[in-house]
């Protein structure tokens, strides 16, 4: 298994890694009352020190009052809060690491099985996490406008603590999917609309804001899913045409790199290709894409929760996409989790030593 090509360098404005792995967003509710301590900081250094290219965070909540269904998942707002990620940031770069926060707004939710909720309502587009499921406020245009001005001061506090990039969340059935997907956006104003690229307004405007304030130089990536939680066979864009009008006003507004998440990679998009979301994506806008989904294990993520082990799996198919061009960086999630050595035993091409990945992965956060 020739594995050079992922060991090339990338640049792109802010952005210069030594290979192109990236550690993918992945929850850990580790920070208590929105906090990241020292334990988040350990964490983190572990994978720069194991040579991962660049480290996405965890999902970091804006500054809006319901942007979290949960009291220890990391605040990206706030003088402790920041004080935390600074450490981190200091933590990584300090082993060689480049990092980005990822900017994130949960909408409409399901209530905690801690039964913590946040100070007001959860807030959506309209009021809806999946059909006929209401648990919150349909947001007004003045909520909406802070909503977005919130992203932008996010990714400038990014910028400013010495980040390399920012990635906004904008997948997975959270606040901007939810405005996407038509099932959970019923608006009759300016971000409602019969299509898709109707209801990327809101997307749209949130690029350009974040763009406007961290400037043209800074890396900005967005995190996009065609699959809900409520239905993972569901596509947003269900044909080439409609997938070029939902991301090219993204990519106008500000992207510079699309991270295409699906459960497993190597699944074509549309019927006639065998090109991938990322392969996709990257066909269509000519940007950069990060493609992610079950590299190097068996089994999902999702699974995972339900007791679900995986074993280490080839990356033959993994190789010979990204040696045709079709994405330029990999998200890798569980194998970093169960590993923080796992991009050095791949350099390595040690194999025999890859770990497989088991749910107690999940219930610890510093691991050797």
């Amino acid at each position: 298994m020739n594995t050079d090509s992922l060991f090339r360098p990338f640049s792109l404005k802010s952005l210069n890694i030594k290979n192109r792995i990236v550690m993918a967003p992945m929850t850990r509710s580790f920070s208590p009352n929105g906090i990241p301590g020292a334990d988040v900081a350990t964490y983190y250094r572990k994978r720069a020190e194991g040579e991962v290219g660049l480290i996405l965070s965890e999902g970091t909540v804006i500054d809006r009052p319901a942007s979290s269904n949960d009291a220890n998942v990391p605040h990206f707002h706030g003088t402790a809060a920041l004080e935390g990620w600074q450490n981190v940031i200091k933590s990584v770069h300090e082993e060689g690491g480049a990092m980005g926060p990822q900017i994130w707004h949960m909408g409409i939710m399901d209530n905690h099985h801690s039964g913590w909720t946040p100070s007001t309502p959860f807030e959506g587009p309209s009021g809806l996490n999946r059909p006929e499921f209401n648990n919150g406020n349909t947001m007004t245009a003045a909520d909406i406008e802070a909503s977005i001005l919130a992203y932008g001061k996010a990714a400038a506090e990014a910028k400013r603590m010495g980040f390399d990039t920012v990635e906004i969340h904008g997948a997975h059935g959270y606040l901007i999917d939810q405005f996407f997907w038509e099932a959970t956006n019923l608006r009759t104003d300016i971000y409602g609309g019969k299509t898709l690229a109707e209801r990327s307004r809101f997307a749209v405007e949130v690029v350009k804001e974040v763009r406007r304030q961290v400037g043209e130089d800074f890396a900005v990536i967005l995190r996009l899913s065609q699959w809900k939680p409520a239905d993972y066979t569901f596509q947003l864009a269900k044909t080439p045409q409609e997938m070029e009008a939902w991301l090219n006003p993204m990519a106008d507004a500000g992207v510079d790199i699309f991270h295409c998440s699906q459960r497993r990679f190597w699944e074509p998009e549309f019927e006639g290709s065998d090109l991938n979301f990322a392969g996709w994506a990257k066909k269509i806008t000519g940007k950069a894409t990060i493609t992610v989904g079950s590299v190097g294990l068996t089994g999902e993520f999702l699974k995972a929760f339900a007791g679900e082990a995986s074993e280490p799996s080839s990356l033959d198919e993994l190789m010979r996409r990204m040696d045709r061009g079709d994405f330029d960086l990999v998200g890798v999630g569980r194998p970093l989790l169960a590993d923080p050595n796992w991009v050095k035993k791949i350099k390595e091409n040690r194999v025999d030593e890859l770990k497989g990945f088991t749910k107690e992965a999940l219930a610890k956060l510093v691991m050797d």
